[in-house]
Formats: C-alpha cells, structure tokens, sequence
C-alpha cells in the first residue's frame, strides 16, 4: 500500500516522506529501567508508502513475563525463545537510519533503549514519531486514541489486539492514513530528536522512602531534632556515610542530597571547607552542627507531625448513575476568579477484563442564547498578542474552544489584522471552512451544514476549576496532562513538574520532574515527549504517597524568549495514554514571562481537582523551583 492517495501526487507528500521503522513490544510491565521486552515486532516503509521489511519474534526476558490476561505470553510459551541480547543486532540493522515510528512511542522507545543498553550497544534510533501525537494534531472525531479506535476510523483491519506484529502492521495502515491527514491539513510532522543516553540513565535506583512526616522547620540552638527536619550531610565522616543516614531515616528525618532555603541542618566536620552544601548553608542561614552533636542528638528525635493520608473516594459499585451536574463555585486560593467546579460522574463499573469507557464530563447545550458556541472550535489568525488573547478568551465566554493550531477539529477561524497572511489560510481556504471578523465575536450565528462534534471536552477558563472523575470501585488509571503550543522555530519549551506537600515544597529534589530527570523515584510521575511542540505529564495520582498534596505542571522557555511570543498553550486532560481530553484549557494571557505555572492538580477532601492557572513569572525555570524547595546548582 502507498502513502500516495488518489488526492495526493508523490511530489505533494514532500516534507511527510521519510524512511520508516515502525515498532511495537509487548512487556512484562509499565516501567522500561525494571521490566523487559516479551516480544518485538518491526516493519520497515520506504518513503513511498512501500513496505520493505519485516520482523518479529518472541523474547526470552529471564523473568516474570507479567500481566498474562493481557498479552497472553506465558513463561511456557516464552521458554526456549532467544533473548534480546541474541536478536539486538537484527533489530538495530532495520533502525538504523531510520525514523522509529509507534504508538505511544516514548513507551517503546524507553524499553528499547533499555534493552540495547543491557545488551552493551547503542539503540540506533536519531528520530522517534508517535502516531498517538500525530493524531492528537490531527484530531479526527473519534472517542478515544486506541490503536484498535484509530484503526476503525482509518479502516484499517486488525487481527490480534496486543500481538506485537499483528499491531504493528495495523500501525503501518493507521501511519499512512494519518500522513495523509496531516498533508491534508498542512500540519508539521511531531518528529522527536533522540540523542545518545548514556548507559547510566538506565541503571535501575532504589525510590527514596518518602517521609512520613512534615517539616517541622529549622534546628534551634537549644531544641532537640523533631521528625520530619531536612537533614544533609557534606565532607568527610567518621562514620560511614550510609550508616549515618540509614540511622537518620530510622528515625524519622528527611535526608537530603542538597541545600536549600528549607534545610534543617547541615551536618559536616568541616563547616569551613568551602563545599557547595556548606556555602549554601551559610548564604541560606542553615544551622550546622557536627557528626558527633548529630549522633547524640539522634538519641532522642522528637515525634513530628504526619502527613494527612487522604484517601481518593471511591464510589459504591451499588450506587446509581449520577445526574448531571450541579455547578458550585470554588473559593480556593490562587483561582483569579470564582470558578465554576463541576461534580463529575463516577466511572461505570464493569466486568473483569472488560474495558471501562472514559467518563465525559458535561458539555454545555449547543443552540442556547448564553453559548452560541458550545460544542465549537475556533481558530484565532493574526493580530497582536493582546488582541489575540482577547479574541480567545471571548470564545471561552460563548462556550467554544479556542483552539491554536489547524486541526479537523476547527469549525470557524476568526481572522484579526494581517491574519491573511498566515500561511495556514490557503489550507482553510482549500477546506473551507468558515471564515470571520472580529464583529463576528459580539453575536455570532453558525451557518448550517457546519453541525459541531456530538463530543466535545469540557471548556475550562483560566482559573476553573473541575473534580476529576474516579473509577467505580476500580483501580484509578493515570491521568495525562498535555501541554501543546504553536511550534517555535527560536526558542525550545520544557514542561516541568513539581510534587508539593502541605507546605507548598517538595519533600527532597527527585520531586522536581524535567527533562533531566523525567520520571520521580517510583515511577508515579512522568514526562512524556511527544513533539517540539506537545509534551505531557503522566500521574498514577492513587499512588502518590500521602505527603505529596498538589502536583504543579509549568513550563519554561530556555533563552531571551517570552510566553508573549510564544502565544497560546493549551492543556488537556485525559484518562490514560489514549484517552480523548475530558478537559481543555487555553491559556494566552502572558507578555514578559519566561515561566508559566499551567495546571495544578491538588487534593481537596476526599477527591482531586484540576485546575487552569495561567500564571506566569519574569524570571527563570531555577528561580521557580527553588521557590518550592528545589536545590538548583549554579
């Protein structure tokens, strides 16, 4: 099968034409630095669309193959099988020079980087492509980002769900469809640079034990350690280092690697030795104290405060299907305005085994007076920042979304000054869809033929807040928080997280999740890189531990560059990998700022909120995090 349909001539495909690699693993688990690869699949396509070569196997891992009710690959089956190491070489020869293409491709992309560094070679792979954000840029009307969803929409015939070859051949038809698609709309490919990892980034580390207790705040000069105090060590010790903070943790102390404004105590023989720890100490005020003070004073450690341990409600499998939605008004801090919080529905129940289809958050009726354009996507062009920015948000109030790239998705494009010259308008044009002035935001009429979407994803203002939904008697799955701009040809953007306690800190540094350390210690938060201009934040928010109560997702641009140049970032949230956005957010109201806070997800009571923050700051992405208790070196 060909790239090249009967509206497409070869010579049109241009920028889309690339030598593919396209890939899928079946696992023994969800997290690539501890679980192995149980089967590989790869399929070769010349940039014509042709098929070049194919190969699959199945994998010896040497361990538990896992969840056997899902790929159905048991140790008898696997047994006998080669083992990575004995195949690395093939698959590498059909990666090479190559763009690795897969569904959900950093999920692939990480274990076969791992498997490649176990096996002592180099995963020889420059560019990854992910068909999940090629999607998401194209936006076809379809519930959810399923492998099988996406392939009946493409009509793409599929086998054996969860067979790592029969999956990927379904992927190479679904990767034809969406080239085509995004030709279609002039959209540009989501490519993902991937440079060499050493070999370290894959050594698997033990996950600090969180401590159970809050900072109690700095050493007096007289009082005794209390539980939960932030303790560092630095120079040399008598005793041997880890006898010192296994002690510590025993108990009850936080260890630290670092010194911040948040430090308890600096323990060191040395207080004068010009170390980083120490000259932090000083700068910050931090008391310090000797080894021999710190074992005596770890006789008696006082009992601190523990975390709340709040439970995520978990609604009653025997209770019935929730009405719609009253709206209630959510006066907590930070919100720029009273927003509104919608009680969402609980997840159905369903049979073991059974998928449990995505709840949908409530969306306002299309036609009434007050949202002329609930259910609407509307594509702002041209104009100065500010204008801009006014034209969204003035969508938001009439109940559409404001969306900030081309999508199948947009139903009307609002053009401001010079917005004719955007190199976008002769694809609108080429589809035609409707086109609008400013004056068509003070009373809008939708023209008829042009019938918006039966779903849509609940439209969120810069500070609303909603609750998110919790499983009906099932485990949570993990929520994605997707962050997507216009792609910037000057300036690169890094989406961060911060994993806060009651006191607005992170507990120790391996709270702060960026692109130098993308995955906290026990895997419960992750960064997701799906292009130059989308990246995501995963949370397995039911195993988060007690301490942590806010998860804060910002983002910050490296360089001169500011958020007004940027422009608008959208954010969504969805229930796993392939969820459709429950929740949509623009935010746009930046000038100056080079830090942005986007979303916070926090605890109240019972359940988790979400909500749209759209503040940003002047200064850096280091400034910030040491705001939160971050040790950022110099």
């Amino acid at each position: 099968m060909s790239l090249v349909s009967a509206s497409f001539s070869a010579p049109a495909m241009g920028d889309y034409a690339y030598d593919w690699a396209l890939v899928d693993v079946e696992t023994s688990g969800l997290m690539a630095r501890r679980d192995r690869v149980l089967s590989v699949a790869v399929i070769t396509i010349g940039p014509d669309g042709e098929q070049t070569g194919e190969f699959s196997t199945l994998l010896d891992p040497g361990c538990d193959p896992g969840p056997v009710e899902v790929h159905g690959l048991t140790a008898e089956r696997l047994r006998g099988a080669p083992t990575f190491d004995q195949i690395a070489g093939r698959i590498g020869a059909m990666l090479q020079d190559r763009v690795l293409v897969a569904h959900n491709a950093q999920f692939d992309y990480d274990f076969l980087a791992h498997e490649f560094a176990r096996a002592r070679m180099w995963l020889p792979v420059s560019q990854r492509l992910c068909t999940l954000a090629l999607n998401r840029q194209v936006d076809p009307p379809t519930d959810d980002m399923k492998l099988g969803t996406l392939a009946t929409h493409y009509d793409v015939p599929q086998q054996r769900a969860h067979d790592a070859l029969d999956d990927t051949r379904v992927l190479a038809g679904i990767l034809r469809a969406s080239l085509r698609e995004a030709a279609r709309l002039d959209l540009p490919l989501p490519l993902v640079a991937c440079p060499p990892r050493a070999e370290s980034q894959f050594t698997p580390k033990p996950p600090k034990t969180p401590c159970a207790y809050r900072n109690p705040g700095r050493l007096t000069s007289d009082g005794p350690l209390r539980q939960g105090m932030k303790v560092a060590i630095t120079g040399e010790t008598a005793h041997a280092r880890a006898e010192l903070v296994g002690r510590a943790v025993a108990a009850g102390l936080n260890m630290m690697s670092s010194v911040s404004r948040h430090t308890s105590v600096l323990v060191t023989n040395e207080s004068a030795s010009g170390s980083a720890k120490a000259r932090r100490a000083l700068a910050e005020g931090v008391p310090v104290i000797d080894e021999h003070t710190f074992l005596r004073m770890l006789a008696d450690v006082r009992t601190g405060t523990a975390h709340e341990a709040t439970a995520v409600a978990v609604a009653s499998a025997a209770e019935p299907e929730a009405e719609p939605v009253a709206v209630t008004v959510d006066l907590a801090p930070n919100t720029a305005a009273a927003a509104p919080v919608l009680d969402a529905p609980p997840l159905p129940t369903a049979a073991p085994g059974v998928p449990v289809p995505a709840p949908r958050l409530p969306v306002v009726s299309v036609g009434t007076s007050d949202t002329p354009l609930a259910g609407r996507r509307v594509l702002v062009l041209g104009g100065v920042h500010a204008d801009a920015a006014a034209a969204r948000t003035r969508i938001v109030e009439l109940g559409g979304s404001a969306a900030i790239n081309l999508s199948a998705s947009v139903t009307d494009v609002v053009l401001l000054a010079k917005g004719e010259g955007d190199r976008r308008m002769s694809r609108i044009t080429t589809l035609e869809l409707p086109v609008h002035d400013i004056h068509w935001l003070s009373a809008p009429t939708v023209a008829a033929g042009t019938a918006p979407r039966a779903q849509e994803p609940h439209v969120m203002p810069r500070g609303g807040v909603i609750d998110l939904p919790t499983p009906h008697g099932r485990p949570a799955p993990e929520w994605y928080i997707t962050a997507g701009w216009a792609p910037q040809p000057d300036c690169e953007i890094d989406v961060v997280a911060f994993l806060l306690d009651e006191d607005q800190q992170v507990t120790f540094d391996e709270d702060f999740i960026f692109y130098g350390v993308p995955e906290s210690p026990a895997g419960t938060v992750r960064l997701l890189t799906g292009g130059p201009a989308e990246q995501t934040i995963a949370l397995d928010l039911a195993s988060l531990p007690p301490a942590t109560r806010k998860v804060v997702v910002a983002a910050a641009i490296d360089g001169a560059a500011t958020f007004g140049t940027v422009g608008a970032i959208q954010i969504g949230a969805a229930l796993g990998s392939s969820g459709a956005p429950l929740a949509r957010a623009t935010l746009d109201a930046a000038t100056t700022e080079r830090t942005m806070l986007l979303a916070e997800i926090y605890r109240r009571g019972p359940v988790w909120r979400l909500r749209a923050v759209g503040q940003g700051y002047d200064h850096g992405l280091d400034a910030l995090a040491r705001g939160y208790g971050v040790d950022i070196a110099d």
